[in-house]
């Protein structure tokens, strides 16, 4: 793997690529069951080789090409999962020059016609080594007919013959062909792996790196080893030497972790202002606000997994103090904050990749959550009204809701059981005159004895109550009242009766000669009354009655009632007018 002084430069991913089973990092399901494959001469005669974008895909499909063709130093080897490297067939393979092995690029080859020709040369053994192998990359890409002309070779194919696919759709692919071979998912490789691979690497090249930009590396290649050393290939050149994590941060437009989870408590605060001048400092040092946001949404998932899972926190790719941080988040936010946060940053998200000023609609998704942050939640609105509701939290002298809940409630039961029939069959009122005072509780004031005249429909009443009776005295089941002069004779006595019969219970209604109060129908027309009053005041109309003595005021509109006849009576806009010049 060294190079020469004068050999050209080749990248870290393919200079250090692993050439045996021994190099592949985090596959070891894979290596075992290739290795016991390979001694006990139980070679398949298809792989499919699925998982994500650099780990290990077509460099484990050369690793087994050189394994089934590898014949040692010496030449009389057979197949191996420890190939030597030194053999001719090893030397070609790796360098993607053997004449039995044949790499096919499905993106570029995904015709009948390609298949083809694979299908008329698979009848010709080898022409040097122990296997003509096919690795067909990307396999996803083939088309229907492709894949179904492939499949009766790949069924049966000659015994010199071996198939390995690789592909990152592995739902793509046909089940005709999945049936017809191994199929091998490879993993993602565990952050602690990575960093360890980053770090022998790092000191192949004399290079030095922190632990802790090492860590940035790995949580940004998610998974992938060919994404972390191209990313630390990038990185030791950006260092210059050694490289720190602030230069990893800014190679990769990355927020200073720890100034993210400050803005993260900004946010939970509501201090919308601190968030802000946060979110807007790190704009200027180089951070992308999507970065910023996607970065928000990550510590909410990392804080509501450590919630409940708190070994989670273990993760080596953080650091202590971010660690403790977190832990403590975990601790004392509750899960439904967590949770609603994290459904307002995946809209965020979705906001800033489509508006036309990704700062703009970050700070605008920073306001909202500064805003939400300090609602109460569900089992807090529940506690509140609880608490308002509790006795004696009412003002003084007056009943609280619970109490007029507690009232209506047995009224209400109180009245059901009146209007059944009684078990003799009578279907007499009986059970509301047991509990007077629980029946007549629910008519406190004056306003609930109108409010039963006019559910009970009788218009004549309330019209000679609204207009007629001037209240002296009410309590529940008593009523006093001075008659107005058009007030009709019998009012008291039809009013009585009337209670009676719709409560269960006697009413006391008394006529009195020295009660001055307003009826009802005087209060509701007082505004009326002002505002004429205030009219024959006016100089104008005083002018006028001196010209024309009879006159009367008839009706007074005020400015805000002109207003609103003018816009009831504007005529509504026609959505789809008819257009006679419009075509049929």
């Amino acid at each position: 793997m060294s190079e020469t002084p004068h050999a050209p430069y080749q990248v870290l991913a393919r200079k250090y690529r692993p050439e045996t089973f021994a190099d592949l990092v985090g596959q070891d399901a894979m290596v075992q069951t290739l290795k016991n494959a390979f001694e006990a001469d139980r070679i398949a005669q298809a792989f499919i080789m699925t998982g994500i974008r650099g780990t290990g895909k077509t460099t484990t499909a050369r690793i087994i090409a050189k394994g089934m063709n590898c014949i040692g130093p010496d030449g009389t080897s057979g197949p191996t999962t420890e190939p030597c490297g030194t053999c001719e067939h090893c030397t070609a393979i790796m360098e993607g020059r053997h004449v039995d092995v044949m790499e096919m690029d499905a993106a570029s080859n995904t015709g009948v016609a390609n298949i083809r020709e694979i299908i008329d040369s698979v009848h010709y053994r080898a022409a040097s080594a122990r296997y003509k192998v096919y690795i067909i990359d990307e396999v996803h890409m083939l088309s229907t007919g492709a894949f179904n002309a492939l499949l009766k070779t790949l069924e049966e194919p000659p015994e010199h013959v071996k198939f390995i696919f690789a592909t990152t759709e592995i739902r793509k692919v046909p089940v005709t062909v999945l049936s017809r071979c191994q199929r091998f998912d490879l993993r993602r490789i565990e952050p602690e792996v990575m960093i360890d691979l980053m770090r022998k690497i790092a000191t192949a090249e004399g290079a030095e790196i922190a632990q802790d930009a090492m860590a940035l590396i790995a949580r940004a290649a998610e998974g992938s080893a060919r994404d972390a050393t191209s990313l630390l290939d990038q990185a030791i050149s950006h260092g210059a030497g050694e490289t720190t994590a602030a230069q990893v941060r800014a190679m990769l437009g990355l927020a200073d972790r720890g100034r993210v989870l400050d803005l993260f408590d900004m946010i939970l605060r509501g201090d919308t202002a601190g968030a802000l001048t946060e979110l807007s400092a790190q704009y200027a040092e180089g951070a992308d606000p999507m970065a910023v946001l996607r970065d928000l949404a990550e510590i909410t998932h990392w804080v509501s997994v450590v919630k409940i899972t708190p070994e989670a926190a273990e993760d080596p790719t953080v650091s202590p103090d971010e660690r403790s941080r977190g832990l403590e988040m975990a601790g004392t936010l509750p899960m439904r904050v967590l949770t609603r946060l994290w459904q307002m940053l995946l809209k965020a998200l979705d906001e800033v990749a489509s508006a036309p000023n990704a700062m703009m609609a970050a700070e605008m998704a920073i306001i909202r959550l500064t805003h939400v942050a300090d609602m109460p939640t569900p089992e807090e609105l529940v506690r509140k009204l609880n608490a308002a509701d509790a006795p004696g939290s009412g003002p003084s002298g007056g009943s609280t809701p619970t109490q007029d809940t507690a009232t209506r409630g047995t009224t209400a039961t109180a009245y059901a059981s009146a209007r059944s029939p009684s078990p003799s069959g009578s279907g007499t009122v009986t059970a509301l005159a047991e509990q007077p005072n629980e029946a007549l509780g629910r008519f406190i004031s004056f306003d609930h004895v109108v409010e039963l005249i006019r559910t009970n429909r009788d218009v004549k009443l309330l019209v000679e109550v609204e207009g007629c009776v001037r209240l002296a005295q009410y309590q529940p089941g008593r009523i006093e009242f001075a008659p107005t002069e058009n007030a009709p004779a019998d009012l008291a006595q039809r009013l009585g009766q009337r209670l009676q019969l719709w409560t269960g219970n006697r009413w006391a209604v008394t006529i009195v000669n020295d009660a001055s109060a307003p009826t009802i129908a005087e209060k509701r027309d007082a505004a009326e009354l002002d505002l004429q009053s205030k009219a024959l005041a006016h100089p104008m109309m005083q002018a006028v009655l001196a010209q024309f003595p009879k006159a009367r005021i008839t009706s007074i509109k005020t400015p805000q009632q002109i207003a609103a006849a003018a816009v009831a009576d504007a005529l509504p806009e026609v959505e789809d007018e008819w257009d006679p010049f419009e075509d049929s």
